[in-house]
């Protein structure tokens, strides 16, 4: 689409805007057809009242020049954006089947198969980012979006920061948080290897590791690695191997991308194609 309207100035009335796909805090998702060449997109409307009141108007400024810059199958597209008296508008690729979580929650879990397509899609569009020096530091279930075919996307760049230094910034959530920003350490791209590994439990496993009734306890079992396999569903010892080998507090003894892709588990059960049905 962008090859073609690369300076085109967009306005709402080049849009024939149809249902909402979410609403989140700062403003709502719609599937939308551009009216000429009939392209099917998501436009997510952000009201500048709100980007005022809690002051990130920068940091949507930034996760707009980072998304734009990526180009990757495992990477929502953002096409570019436009913005009137009131509004600013994203032209997103439309994702067809939705969030993830909405699929995990559906399911209760996925099998391995699934969770080793997912994971391995994952650490490809990673291995991309980290290249480009992006970091995501958000990556979790809500943050995915299927296509059609069940191939994965990362949808959300609001956390994420194009750096070669390490970062102080505590961000992200809960239960995705990697030690080294619970104890409000210096972090660096390995906060997204830590995150797979806790993606994959919640996968395999159908909640994250270290879930608490209150933050704080999170905050302890994040600590301590108090990492515990239930018995059921019944997950492989290859599984749990590649989980353990990534829930590791030493961010620099945690497994590499390039060693995830190679792991026994996922050579063994992904689809390379990183199609998902």
């Amino acid at each position: 689409m962008e090859e073609v309207n690369r300076n085109r100035h967009w306005s709402p009335n080049d849009f024939e805007i149809g249902k909402p796909l979410g609403r989140g805090k700062f403003g709502r998702v719609y599937v939308a057809r551009e009216l000429k060449s009939k392209f099917v997109v998501a436009l997510k409307v952000i009201f500048k009242e709100q980007l005022e009141k809690y002051r990130i108007q920068n940091q949507l400024r930034r996760e707009m020049e980072i998304q734009k810059s990526l180009k990757h199958p495992n990477v929502l597209r953002l096409y570019g954006w436009f913005h009137d008296a009131e509004r600013v508008f994203l032209i997103l690729e439309y994702a067809h089947n939705g969030e993830l979580y909405k699929e995990l929650s559906k399911r209760g879990h996925f099998t391995e198969k699934q969770a080793a397509t997912y994971i391995l899609s994952l650490t490809k569009a990673l291995a991309y980012c980290h290249e480009k020096n992006v970091i995501h530091r958000d990556i979790k279930p809500e943050n995915l979006l299927l296509d059609h075919e069940g191939r994965l996307k990362i949808a959300d760049f609001g956390w994420s920061v194009q750096s070669t230094n390490k970062r102080n910034t505590m961000c992200g959530t809960l239960d995705y948080l990697a030690p080294e920003m619970v104890e409000n350490k210096a972090h660096d791209y390995a906060v997204d290897n830590w995150t797979l590994g806790i993606l994959c439990y919640e996968f395999l496993y159908g909640v994250p590791p270290f879930e608490a009734e209150s933050q704080a306890d999170t905050f302890r079992r994040i600590m301590k690695i108090d990492l515990k396999f239930p018995s059921t569903p019944p997950v492989s010892s290859d599984a749990r191997n590649l989980i353990c080998r990534l829930l590791v507090k030493d961010s620099s003894q945690r497994l590499s991308l390039q060693k995830i892709m190679e792991h026994p588990w996922i050579i063994k059960n992904a689809n390379p194609m990183g199609i998902c049905k």
